[in-house]
């Protein structure tokens, strides 16, 4: 019985210290548990506080970036309104103190023609338009040679000449230099090689002291000479009448052919010079610059018979009145239908001294011209060495 109380005691002791050593255990644990969470809470509060404080300084950043924002806006806002202000001032300011001169518009006379003796007055203006149509152009075109024709009757060839083998030839001769100096020089020519066989044997040496005061007198000195063994190697000593056999004689293009062809044969032609070519873009009558496309455009305005005098209108024009540098417009007979008046003098006594010619009271180019240039109080002009 001893034994089995004291068997007893000894299994509840046993009992009793496992159940204390359990209590403790899990005290232990549960110690552990707390401190690993406190630690735990230490480790993380500071990362916790590093992105708060981020956080918050970023709002704070961009909070200091929204008010400063505006600012910025506002002051090259201020400053833009500042320099408008002061450009506003200063144009107010100068526009008080000088304001700019408006250009004079030059209108042309109604009867510019009245100033040049011999002529009938213009008969109304006409400032054609930007956009003018191709039918009011043929018509302002017309007018004009119909205006020039009444100022220039005598209109005529300023090369002297008494055959179509010594026109020819002076046209040559007329590239790069006057038509006075040409028909200074042809006399003397045409009086020792008066015809085609004459001067395709001349000795090329005389023949270029001949022709040494018109100029290029070497290069003009073979094409006289080519052209003329042309004329009798292939047309019988004669100058042809048509057009595509005059420009394969040497030094002959199709100016020169039309010059052949209009006043020694009595054929149509235009011839485009130097001068027809200015004044036909000036007047507005085409853009071309190409004289073979200037030919066409202006044939297309005009009847083909009148081609011819037509050519000698413009270009007489553009010799005494309507000059390259100094257009004289104060004393121009077509100042009412030209686009381009005002571009020279437009004073008329002025503009009356620019005058040239018989238009100016001066002698011509031709030594022999036709007695309607003089008995319209033109002169002859001197000979070579007379002044």
């Amino acid at each position: 019985m001893k034994k089995a109380a004291s068997a007893r005691k000894t299994g509840s002791a046993k009992k009793a210290a496992s159940a204390k050593k359990a209590v403790s255990t899990k005290k232990t644990a549960s110690a552990k548990t707390a401190s690993a969470k406190t630690a735990s809470a230490k480790g993380a509060s500071p990362v916790k506080g590093a992105a708060s404080a981020k956080e918050t300084a970023s709002a704070k950043k961009a909070a200091s970036a929204k008010k400063a924002a505006p600012a910025k806006e506002t002051a090259p806002a201020k400053k833009a309104a500042s320099k408008t202000s002061a450009a506003q001032k200063a144009s107010k300011g100068a526009a008080v103190k000088k304001a700019p001169a408006a250009k004079k518009v030059a209108v042309a006379p109604k009867k510019a023609t009245a100033r040049l003796k011999g002529t009938a007055p213009a008969k109304a203006v006409v400032h054609p338009p930007g956009d003018e149509s191709p039918t009011a152009l043929v018509r302002r075109a017309r007018r004009i040679n119909r205006e020039l024709a009444e100022v220039f009757p005598y209109a005529h060839p300023e090369l002297d000449f008494e055959n179509p083998f010594q026109l020819v030839v002076a046209t040559v001769l007329s590239a790069q230099t006057t038509d006075l100096r040409v028909n200074q020089t042809t006399p003397s020519l045409f009086a020792k090689y008066p015809t085609p066989e004459d001067l395709a044997a001349a000795n090329p040496e005389e023949v270029e002291e001949i022709l040494r005061p018109c100029g290029f007198f070497r290069a003009k000195t073979k094409s006289v000479i080519g052209l003329s063994k042309a004329l009798v190697e292939d047309f019988g000593g004669e100058v042809p009448g048509r057009l595509e056999d005059l420009v394969k004689l040497p030094g002959v293009g199709r100016k020169t052919a039309f010059v052949v062809l209009g006043n020694a044969f009595g054929r149509p032609g235009i011839t485009v010079d130097t001068h027809f070519q200015r004044l036909v873009r000036r007047w507005r009558w085409t853009g071309e610059t190409d004289p073979d496309k200037i030919e066409a455009a202006i044939g297309a305005l005009f009847p083909k018979s009148d081609w011819t005098d037509l050519s000698h209108h413009v270009i007489w024009h553009g010799r005494r009145i309507c000059h390259a540098r100094k257009p004289a417009c104060g004393a121009c007979p077509i100042a009412p239908l030209c686009p381009a008046y005002g571009e020279g003098e437009t004073d008329p006594e002025k503009a009356k001294k620019l005058l040239k010619y018989e238009k100016g009271g001066f002698p011509g180019q031709r030594l022999k011209p036709p007695q309607a240039y003089l008995d319209a109080g033109g002169k002859p002009a001197p000979p070579l060495g007379a002044g």
